[in-house]
């Protein structure tokens, strides 16, 4: 059998579990086929709810709108309005307001949060562990544990004093391993012209979150690291050092903290640091600087990017970068780690001519896959070993999504009804907004579903489809309207999440919009509000918010 047609039986004996119908998955579902195994029960539940939303007689309705002065984020469910002081179900066809809590004052800002889950098969120390909990920033430099759904503080830790400010939120390992970092400092003009020196540039505080622990701090000081150092970040066990000439460096975080952590802290706990005393994690000491750098640790890699735009994935490890050059803007390489050979077909150029630049990723489903977007056209490569040839690997196309650009016509030659030859003297960009353009795409795991938004402009009104692909093939399996008008000047948000569809609309002069749309069955009035046709608003307030239903 040739490796293509082993393949494709790989697949379809994958596949064929799935082959039943809705009615039989559910009536092995009740006679408890599943029982000994949970994980498998959650499969299968997933796989009726992709069968159920992907059919053509379930629709996606409008249900509610809100809108806000302030931004609105969207977490697993619930939304959250006015700096993260209210909370709003979106499981409910109505808004439920889970919370709202008074107005914070600016120094109870929050900047950053995210939401964290209990792992499965723990025992936690609290019984609030086992529920969702939001660790969110505060501009005072507090870091909060909230109850996601009721918005208690079960946990407080003080930073540090106003030496530095930490303002970003971001996960080393997703729901295990948490990153604090500051913004970078920068002395004020009038000490720069003094001659004031500051080596100091971030702030990395690193955490294992539940129960929330301190791990360490440290900090990126340019006396180690270079002047030249633009930002940093730790992500799955390597520390980043990205600088302003395209360079980005790698270490390894783990070796670091060993070799450089000068004592253990623990939260909670009474220390005495360089002459203070006081609690790990209380005001007004904080958290100490335990991780002093004191010499460049080995480089584990390097590699110099347009913009610093660097990605490592894949199966064997490749990394994407742009030349470090602006005319390669758009022109994507793909290397092996291992030593930095160029795949074969690795050079990516989709020759865009538009306003936005077309993106690349490697895909999220851990499939060492890589998704390539362009205005007009979604490319899905995957890595192959070179026939003959297993030391090299080459990048072969998997599947392609196609704009519907049917209907668009770009003459550049017109005849009047005189007989006078009219010549354009330019031609439309590949972006244009009257032709459908692919602004999002996006995967959901758990129904291992591809999504895309497409947008095409027609006189003053944009008008927005979101639809779904199968990540195996690529093949549409459902397209859902947006009824509201898309502006392709703003800034947009879509989230899907099982049965949910929620937009959420940045407009000028901070004005913010959330679009919720729900899944329903198909009856003749949802027909009607799954059409773009003006249709009655009706309005409620709850809590002091003024709801749209339609």
């Amino acid at each position: 059998m040739c490796p293509l047609a082993a393949a494709g039986g790989r697949r379809a004996a994958s596949r064929a579990p799935g082959a039943h119908n809705v009615c039989r998955l559910l009536t092995r579902r009740a006679h408890g086929f599943y029982a000994r195994d949970a994980g498998v029960a959650h499969r299968k539940n997933l796989g009726l709810l992709r069968k159920i939303i992907c059919q053509e007689s379930t629709k996606f309705k409008n249900v509610w709108t809100t809108h806000s002065a302030s931004p609105i984020a969207y977490e697993r469910g619930r939304i959250y309005l006015d700096n993260y002081q209210c909370c709003i179900s979106s499981i409910a066809q109505e808004p439920r307001i889970l919370y709202q809590k008074p107005k914070c004052s600016k120094s109870e800002k929050i900047e950053d949060a995210l939401l964290l889950e209990c792992p499965l098969g723990e025992m936690l120390p609290s019984p609030s562990d086992y529920k969702s909990s939001l660790i969110v920033l505060t501009v005072q430099n507090w870091l909060l544990r909230l109850s996601a759904d009721s918005g208690e503080i079960l946990e407080k830790i003080y930073l540090a004093s106003s030496c530095c400010k930490f303002r970003y939120l971001s996960w080393d390992t997703p729901q295990e391993v948490m990153v604090v970092k500051s913004a970078q400092n920068k002395l004020p003009a009038a000490a720069r012209q003094a001659g004031i020196q500051q080596s100091v540039l971030f702030y990395l505080a690193v955490f294992q979150v539940l129960p929330l622990s301190f791990i360490g701090m440290l900090e990126i000081n340019k006396k180690i690291f270079g002047n030249s150092v633009t930002d940093v970040a730790v992500s799955n066990g390597i520390l980043i050092v990205m600088y302003s000439m395209g360079l980005v460096r790698l270490y390894n975080f783990q070796a670091i903290s060993e070799q450089f952590m000068e004592q253990p802290f623990d939260l909670g706990h009474e220390f005495n640091w360089n002459g203070q005393v006081g609690v790990v994690g209380k005001y007004p000491f904080g958290l100490p600087c335990n991780i002093k750098i004191t010499d460049t640790p080995p480089l584990l890699f390097e590699a110099s990017s347009l913009e610093n735009a660097f990605q490592i994935g894949g199966y064997p490890w490749h990394y994407i970068i742009t030349p470090n050059k602006k005319k390669h803007r758009g022109v994507f390489h793909i290397c092996s780690l291992k030593d930095n050979a160029l795949a074969k077909n690795g050079i990516q150029d989709m020759k865009c001519c538009s306003l936005e630049p077309d993106w690349i990723y490697f895909h999220p489903d851990m499939s060492g896959r890589i998704i390539h977007v362009g205005p007009n056209l979604i490319k899905v490569l995957k890595l192959k070993e070179v026939k003959n040839n297993t030391d090299q690997m080459e990048i072969a196309e998997d599947f392609t999504i196609v704009a519907n650009r049917e209907n668009s016509v770009n003459n550049t030659v017109t005849v009047t009804a005189s007989g006078r030859v009219v010549k354009k003297r330019f031609n439309l960009l590949d972006d244009d907004p009257e032709q459908e353009t692919f602004k999002i795409v996006d995967y959901e795991d758990e129904l291992d579903l591809l999504s895309t938004v497409a947008v095409t402009q027609i006189g003053v009104d944009g008008i927005a489809h979101l639809d779904f692909h199968c990540n195996e093939h690529g093949i549409l399996l459902k397209s859902i309207p947006l009824l509201e008008s898309w502006d392709v000047t703003y800034s947009h948000e879509v989230y899907f999440d099982k049965d949910l569809v929620l937009h959420i609309e940045q407009k000028p002069n901070r004005r913010f919009s959330c679009y919720v749309y729900q899944m329903v069955c198909d009856t003749a009035k949802d027909d009607e509000c799954s059409s773009h046709e003006k249709t009655e608003k009706l309005f409620c307030k709850k809590g002091g918010r003024i709801f749209e239903y339609i």
